[in-house]
């Protein structure tokens, strides 16, 4: 589980989001570090159980979670931290192209999915194009009455093009999901659910039902 103390300390550290405040208090920091990386091993170990790609990478923990720190470099917003994780179970690494399994920690704003968020270009086109070729499949997995039941809201997207993409007709079938620049699932999980013993069991259950879409998403990216 989310322990209560990580969620305050992340509430915390978004009002109180410097160097000074942070190294005050570090021991909080650290806590919350360690609670979010034993959930991760637990994740990898659980998930290596039905994803053959993730069990044979051998997935550190440390390398599934995102940095505190920002990248300030091109920002125009110079708070040093982040007030949020990320858990990126992802088979060939969490800044990697292929889909992947993902938790989002942050106070009243926890989530759950998977697929690919912002894939590059040749990534987007040969996903684009297995869609096309494969509509059948691709319509089976995200209509299945299972994950329906589980992401009420959907395939999430990170953009939309206001034209069909090159190559493709308006009145394609597809084109709803061929106008998409990403393609993933998110459901919402509440801090209270995040506390609890069994949220483990719950994200595992997402992760599942999810599989069908990273791998269909795996499979077009790596063709």
């Amino acid at each position: 589980m989310i322990e209560n103390k990580t969620l305050n300390f992340l509430k915390k550290l978004n009002s109180n989001n410097s160097k000074e405040w942070l190294d005050e208090n570090r021991s909080d920091y650290n806590f919350a570090k360690n609670n979010i990386l034993a959930m991760t091993q637990s994740l990898i170990d659980q998930v290596s159980n039905f994803d053959g790609g993730i069990e044979k990478v051998d997935l550190d923990p440390k390398k599934c979670i995102t940095r505190l720190n920002r990248d300030l470099r091109f920002s125009k917003d110079k708070t040093p931290y982040k007030t949020d994780y990320y858990i990126v179970l992802n088979q060939k690494g969490k800044n990697s192209s292929s889909a992947f399994y993902y938790v989002h920690i942050e106070p009243n704003n926890c989530f759950v999915g998977g697929g690919v968020y912002n894939p590059q270009p040749n990534e987007l086109k040969k996903i684009r194009n297995k869609i096309n070729n494969s509509f059948g499949e691709w319509h089976k997995i995200i209509s299945n009455k299972e994950f329906e039941k589980k992401f009420p809201s959907g395939i999430h997207n990170s953009g939309i093009l206001l034209r069909s993409p090159k190559g493709f007709d308006d009145d394609n079938p597809a084109i709803e999901f061929l106008k998409m620049k990403g393609f993933y699932t998110q459901e919402n999980i509440t801090d209270e659910e995040m506390q609890s013993n069994l949220v483990l069991e719950k994200i595992i259950d997402y992760f599942k039902y999810v599989k069908p879409l990273v791998d269909y998403l795996n499979d077009a990216i790596e063709e």
